[in-house]
């Protein structure tokens, strides 16, 4: 088994990124990233402070918007005034959302051109179609993982097990578009085992850790745990039972130091792309 280094794909992806950004301050262009806290959940506001981090080394502007408490009608004229803002070229909205206000509701308010999250319901619609978005970031990880690893995915069979418009659907059109042969699965497939160990490539984006077990992996195959769940002390657990499976698998990504940092290098090379227009 050949564990997969998350933190090295990340490494590679923000050198990159930072050559784009020295071009763009050149111009007198800085790259700027807002991001839209409706919360103070804890676990948000660490994960905001890593994305501040990374943006800080490559010289992306990182500009934290903090509503307290705010009513659907506060989010969306955030958005709405962060979309307009010429000097902000990416912009994305944090969850949890209070009660009551869903994601693809407000999201509908961040301009696709600046939507470099990939949540307005129109850039996974542009996906479907074929048409320039920006995927998920998270999504985008997965695919950005597999290219860099040199897996084959033309011919390939695939299964995205979740199907959530974050990652599972968005992966599964990414997929489809490397000419893999595509199954979503998800918590109520019927014998999903059996599904599941047809993979030459699994994705698994549940939200429960410790779902996916040997018996459900294909040896040699490549696995993506995009899980992240909380564990009692402190840490985190992906969906798949890592030991278990790696002693099966070809290749997996860690949780910790899989997806996730490749995830946030991506939201800074897309905030880049959209500040070059």
């Amino acid at each position: 088994m050949s564990p997969i280094d998350g933190r090295a794909i990340a490494k590679a992806i923000t050198a990159e990124v930072s050559e784009g950004v020295a071009a763009l301050r050149a111009r007198d262009v800085v790259p700027t990233l807002a991001v839209l806290v409706p919360t103070r959940d804890e676990a948000t506001a660490w994960y905001v402070r890593s994305i501040q981090r990374a943006a800080g080394k490559v010289g992306v502007d990182c500009r934290v918007v903090q509503l307290d408490d705010p009513a659907e009608r506060d989010i969306t004229r955030a958005l709405d005034e962060l979309s307009a803002d010429a000097s902000v070229h990416g912009v994305i909205c944090q969850t949890p959302l209070p009660e009551g206000v869903r994601l693809d509701e407000v999201a509908g308010h961040i301009a696709p051109a600046k939507d470099v999250d990939g949540a307005n319901p129109l850039s996974l619609g542009r996906l479907a179609a074929g048409l320039p978005s920006y995927a998920p970031a998270t999504a985008a990880a997965v695919l950005e993982i597999l290219h860099r690893e040199a897996v084959p995915l033309a011919g390939a069979r695939a299964v995205v097990v979740g199907r959530s418009t974050v990652v599972g659907k968005p992966a599964a059109l990414l997929l489809v578009n490397e000419h893999a042969t595509v199954t979503v699965c998800h918590s109520r497939t019927k014998d999903l085992a059996a599904a599941t160990a047809e993979a030459d490539v699994l994705v698994v984006a549940v939200g429960r850790a410790g779902f996916i077990g040997a018996e459900h992996v294909r040896p040699g195959a490549v696995v993506i745990d995009v899980g992240t769940n909380p564990t009692a002390d402190g840490g985190l657990a992906g969906d798949v039972q890592y030991d278990a499976v790696a002693a099966v698998a070809g290749s997996i990504t860690p949780v910790p130091g899989g997806v996730g940092p490749v995830t946030t290098a991506l939201l800074l090379r897309h905030t880049v792309a959209a500040a070059e227009g």
